[in-house]
């Protein structure tokens, strides 16, 4: 969808990588099909979509290292779900790995990425080069206005706590309340770099206090949910079993017509059928990652196009225009 706003509305050239192939050890490479050295454009665009992850980053750094080494001017990623994002903490002895991911990024050549709704805005700070974090709250706001006839009868839900943010944003443009599903739930992760010696190498040293353990309270909603609309808000849907579970607990609320909405519809494993046996009615998705094979398994599903979005970007990059008409009343909560 992005390359045909590019050669519909913008009359870009469009090429693609003519010389890819794929060696019998999985190992992948790439040719350019025309020279970018000191071409008019000074840009190569590497749009990358795909629902494998790894091969979608080896990909995006072949192409990007290839540019390089062509001698492009510059080279913008566009990367409409970033790999990677939700682990941008530590847990346990583990390692921050979208931190690797921006500095493999840098390294294969980018000067320039354009994503959208990073889970975590902090993310930007990871690279060494400039990262325009679209939202695609406008489209889903758009859509609730044009596609629910009541939609001044609903409530925005909050998830989790960690939510509560983005839910707000999107209520106070709906003028409409919030509710948050509020508790600690069994899947809660720990720091995990609790595991002190057993015994003391020095003397001497005072006891050191710790944290006091949480208590896990019951899973309760906060707001009125009672015959209203509920739409669950977050940024990624992946096995669904959260949302299936907080649909649940509105349900036995009283609430009416349950809608799930996100950005990014990963999807994995069985969450189409998870979905299909379940409370919600709509599960609204945007188009950052293709799921047409899960919208075969789920007829709930109603995809949302944000490409025009990432074509008016790519456009203003390549022309030297601002960006900032993109957010416009864009706030740091969407």
């Amino acid at each position: 969808m992005i390359l045909t706003h590019f050669t519909q509305f913008y009359r870009f050239r469009v090429k693609y990588f003519s010389h890819y192939f794929k060696y019998s050890n999985s190992s992948i490479n790439g040719a350019l099909p025309l020279s970018v050295y000191l071409c008019y454009c000074n840009s190569k665009l590497c749009v990358c979509v795909c629902r494998d992850v790894n091969r979608c980053l080896m990909e995006l750094c072949v192409m990007a290292y290839g540019c390089v080494t062509a001698c492009a001017r510059s080279v913008c990623g566009v990367l409409p779900y970033l790999p990677y994002s939700k682990q941008c903490k530590m847990r346990k002895r583990g390692s921050i790995v979208c931190k690797l991911i921006a500095s493999l990024m840098c390294r294969a050549g980018l000067t320039h990425l354009i994503t959208v709704d990073l889970h975590q805005k902090e993310i930007q700070g990871f690279f060494n080069i400039p990262v325009d974090n679209l939202r695609a709250s406008p489209f889903l706001l758009q859509y609730i206005q044009e596609e629910i006839p009541d939609y001044h009868n609903a409530v925005i839900v909050a998830k989790s706590p960690s939510s509560a943010k983005r839910a707000q944003s999107l209520a106070e443009r709906l003028r409409v309340s919030i509710a948050v599903i509020h508790g600690d739930a069994e899947t809660d992760l720990l720091d995990g770099r609790h595991s002190p010696p057993t015994v003391r190498t020095t003397g001497g040293l005072p006891e050191l206090p710790f944290c006091i353990p949480k208590e896990k309270h019951p899973i309760t909603v906060v707001g009125d949910v009672a015959g209203r609309i509920a739409i669950i808000v977050d940024d990624i849907i992946d096995d669904a079993v959260g949302f299936v579970a907080a649909a649940e607990m509105l349900r036995e609320r009283g609430a009416g017509p349950i809608i799930a909405m996100a950005t990014h519809a990963i999807l994995s494993a069985d969450a189409p059928r998870i979905l299909q046996e379940s409370a919600i009615s709509q599960v609204v998705v945007t188009n950052t990652i293709p799921h047409s094979s899960q919208k075969l398994q789920c007829c709930k599903i109603k995809t949302v196009d944000v490409s025009l979005i990432l074509s008016e970007a790519v456009r203003r990059i390549h022309c030297g225009e601002s960006m900032s008409c993109l957010f416009h009343n864009i706030g740091a909560d969407d």
